[in-house]
């Protein structure tokens, strides 16, 4: 079954569990996906393949974080909880992420590979770490852990 088709499925579940934050938050993120799927060229009914659903997934994710963090700056923690409620239900779609040491690793192998040995060189680090890491990382993450890498080398 594709990631697509999984999200679908608990959207369905959640209406038969009449789960009102889980079906209000799957609803958005099928929306988002196939908003993709027709800026894509596709139609409403086209299934993403899952590498694409995956970055949906991401962004989404990342979208919910970062306004969780901008209500909690604004004093509104009911928000910020609801948009981390919504982000960790997303996150489940998404690949483990990497724990630091498996990503220094990572980090540090593609380093040598490319040859890199300052900051002029991370970006090409950090393209290769992403490509490797398949959704296993967060891109900022990585950016800092290629800065922190290039730094010590």
């Amino acid at each position: 079954m594709s990631l697509h088709e999984r999200i679908e499925d608990d959207l369905r579940a959640a209406m038969k569990a009449r789960d009102r934050a889980a079906l209000d938050a799957l609803r958005m993120l099928k929306t988002a996906l196939t908003n993709r799927a027709i800026a894509d060229g596709g139609t409403p009914t086209t299934r993403l393949d899952d590498e694409t659903a995956m970055a949906v997934v991401a962004t989404e994710v990342k979208r919910r974080r970062e306004a969780a963090t901008a209500f909690r700056d604004g004093g509104r923690e009911e928000s910020a909880l609801k948009e981390e409620a919504e982000a960790a239900l997303y996150a489940v779609y998404l690949p483990a992420q990497l724990d630091d040491d498996a990503l220094r690793a990572m980090v540090a192998a593609v380093a040598e590979r490319l040859g890199a040995t300052g900051p002029r060189d991370a970006g090409g680090v950090i393209r290769e770490v992403l490509a490797e890491a398949a959704g296993g990382a967060d891109g900022g993450r990585v950016a800092a852990m290629v800065r922190e890498v290039l730094s010590e080398g």
